[in-house]
């Protein structure tokens, strides 16, 4: 089939670069939060977009929700775990932010409650999750088919490093976002 790429996966990836980058290209803020271990490695990806390692990529905006200690203990103890990034969220994303979640165990309370959040104020919703998405409600949805937490966040960092390429690709052809990606 002409447009469409072998795996469907990849297809799903380049979907959401483009997506993101619309957002992007529209003024929009990249909003990352994990669980556990997928804490640091939202954080890694906020950095990514902010600080790009390779010369000449312009920085975009970018802030990871786990790395703000006040902010977190402050939504704990008002609304309980399950809310710590949605209470955040409810203030902050807007319809042209982008909402990012990781989770490389199943599980999570925070993550779905974080989307829907995301989701309600009109901002696109990216998920990088493993146990195959658990039922997840996102814009976007990209499942590491692993039982194996390990695989999972291995494969996300992978992942998110494509995601951050591609977004650059996309916002340095601007008449590629023109164009709808194929499903």
């Amino acid at each position: 089939m002409k447009g469409v790429l072998p795996y469907p996966e990849a297809n799903r990836v380049v979907r959401a670069c483009h997506a993101m980058a619309a957002r992007f290209r529209r003024g929009g803020t990249l909003f990352t939060f994990g669980d556990g271990t997928a804490a640091a490695d939202a954080a890694h990806l906020a950095v990514e977009f902010v600080h790009p390692v390779v010369v000449g990529k312009p920085a975009l905006p970018a802030l990871s929700l786990s790395c703000d200690a006040g902010a977190l203990s402050g939504a704990v103890t008002g609304d309980g775990l399950a809310e710590v990034y949605s209470a955040r969220l409810a203030s902050l994303a807007g319809p042209h932010d982008i909402v990012l979640g990781l989770s490389s165990e199943s599980g999570s309370t925070s993550l779905p409650r974080a989307l829907a959040m995301a989701r309600e104020h009109e901002a696109l919703t990216v998920a990088l999750t493993g146990d195959e998405g658990s039922g997840l409600v996102a814009d976007h949805v990209l499942a590491v088919a692993s039982d194996d937490p390990h695989v999972v966040r291995e494969t996300h960092v992978t992942v998110y490093h494509v995601l951050w390429e591609l977004v650059h690709v996309f916002l340095e052809h601007p008449g590629s976002l023109e164009r709808e990606v194929p499903a």
